[in-house]
């Protein structure tokens, strides 16, 4: 299969391959319940549809359910990995891992190498869990627009001693258009460069200075990005789709989630954005935090109280509550645009206050610039690179079609450090993520640094991002752009290890 037709068929997430050896495929379930384990200890997860309430109207919607309903999982560090997959939904699917280090086989690509799961099947995935850190699971096709997502987290024995309370926060955009509609009509309306309508209309080009108002990610974003005037910032594109709705924990800001604290106690928020084309900035207000962690692998601590994250990445924030008590807001704001989301944090009897939807001014465009001052707590052992690739990101709104020239070319062997150089030439940002592996940030714009290590890194217009890892996990392992419609048109390249 060659990589166009992979493309395809993560756009609709058909799949006609068997699966491979090492995957059990146990007995079917019944459609939208989960079934009974088959597998003595295995805990049971289930694909739903499930129907929420947004901006006043019923939206069906796609879920990863427990048998009691919750949504995603909790795990403890250490331990197996041991989930029984269910589809409960009418067409196939498929659920990747994202943040932990499967056997390619268990990975949850459609066809890369296992086929989608069929509507009533079932799948058994084993494997270990890992050292800890707040991951997620998701489609890893155009369901995945239609909230196909949950957390996931592997809770280290520190984190289950410590005397603190854990905030686990989705981030999600959604819209009432089917993804399929919202692609076509990238491609059909970007070529003649007009709108899409309300929901899924194409927003160009940068906001003003004034309209960004002041931020963490503001001015030394847009100077890192190497365009310092307002004229060369014009063709940026922030935010190919305007959505319906922006969501925190599956709601709105209108109807935001109440979450009760302790006066004066210790909070962890566990950040996710898990929207599909949408950059956010974490306002935590009038609480100062403190980061400790970027897609479940801790740095050196970090404190402030705005912090950047692109799609796929994670934040882990800590926050002390004043001992008086009140309510505080946590807000994501939408990159160059006045939308937000967020919950409230709450202590007893505190006034909580409806917030508006919109913000008196865009959100903070991401950069660089938090990236540049991050140290990872457990850095690669030192050692120089036994291959070294270039990534070019190419494409652009004209045709909307994406791409990473040299993508051809990533062969590897078992036991290598590998540095992978990624050149963006476009003018949008991409958030590079690689499957199956950990990678360091060693060099930005060809400065070195001794960065966070992560799975998924923000690459911003006309910046270069160098990342390094070692290879130790065998496979055929996707590495692309976080951006839903851009890995599916194109910007998906494969770490290859020698047979």
């Amino acid at each position: 299969m060659n990589r166009r037709d992979f493309l395809t068929r993560l756009m609709s997430g058909a799949a006609t391959l068997a699966a491979p050896a090492g995957l059990s495929l146990p007995a079917s379930a019944p459609a939208q319940t989960a079934a009974p384990s088959p597998n003595a200890g295995s805990r049971q997860l289930t694909v739903v549809s499930r129907t929420l309430d947004i901006n006043g109207r019923a939206a069906r919607v796609f879920g990863l359910t427990q048998p009691d309903g919750t949504q995603g999982l909790v795990l403890n560090a250490g331990t197996s990995f041991d989930v029984t997959l269910a589809n409960a939904i009418d067409a196939p699917t498929l659920i990747h891992w994202h943040g932990l280090t499967p056997p390619w086989g268990m990975d949850g690509v459609p066809d890369n190498p296992a086929a989608s799961l069929r509507p009533a099947e079932t799948r058994r995935y084993t494997f270990p869990a890992g050292a800890g850190g707040t991951h997620w699971m998701h489609a890893h096709t155009l369901q995945e627009q239609n909230l196909l997502a949950a957390p996931l987290i592997v809770r280290t024995d520190e984190d289950r001693q410590r005397d603190e309370q854990e905030v686990v926060i989705l981030l999600h955009d959604f819209s009432f258009t089917p993804a399929e509609e919202l692609l076509a009509r990238l491609r059909g309306t970007s070529a003649a460069g007009g709108g899409m309508g309300h929901g899924t209309m194409m927003g160009h080009g940068m906001p003003d200075q004034g309209a960004m108002g002041q931020g963490a990610m503001g001015q030394g974003a847009m100077n890192h990005a190497g365009m310092m005037n307002h004229g060369a910032m014009a063709g940026m594109d922030l935010n190919d789709i305007d959505y319906d709705a922006y969501l925190a924990n599956d709601r709105t800001l209108d109807d935001p989630q109440v979450v009760p604290v302790e006066k004066g106690g210790r909070v962890r928020l566990r950040i996710i954005n898990g929207a599909t084309a949408t950059a956010f900035t974490i306002d935590t207000g009038a609480l100062a935090g403190t980061l400790i962690a970027v897609d479940g692998q801790q740095v050196q601590p970090v404190d402030g109280n705005a912090f950047p994250v692109s799609m796929g990445q994670r934040l882990d924030i800590r926050l002390r509550l004043p001992p008086e008590g009140g309510a505080y807001p946590i807000l994501a704001l939408r990159e160059g645009a006045a939308e937000r989301a967020g919950i409230i944090l709450a202590s007893a009897g505190a006034e909580v206050r409806k917030l508006p939807v919109r913000g008196e001014s865009a959100g903070p465009v991401l950069g660089l610039d938090l990236e540049q001052r991050l140290s990872a707590a457990r850095p690669l052992a030192a050692r120089a690179p036994d291959r070294r690739f270039t990534l070019t990101l190419t494409g652009g709104m004209a045709g909307y079609v994406w791409g990473l020239e040299g993508g051809d070319a990533l062969q590897v062997a078992p036991g290598e450090r590998i540095e992978v150089a990624f050149v963006n030439a476009t003018m949008m940002a991409h958030p590079m993520h690689l499957h199956g592996h950990h990678f360091q940030v060693t060099a930005i714009d060809g400065v070195a640094i001794a960065g966070a290590v992560r799975d998924t890194v923000l690459v911003p217009p006309h910046a270069s991002v160098t990342v390094a890892f070692d290879a130790g996990n065998p496979g055929h392992w996707p590495l692309h752009c976080h951006h839903l419609y851009h890995m599916v048109t194109g910007m998906m390249a494969f770490v290859a290890y020698a047979a």
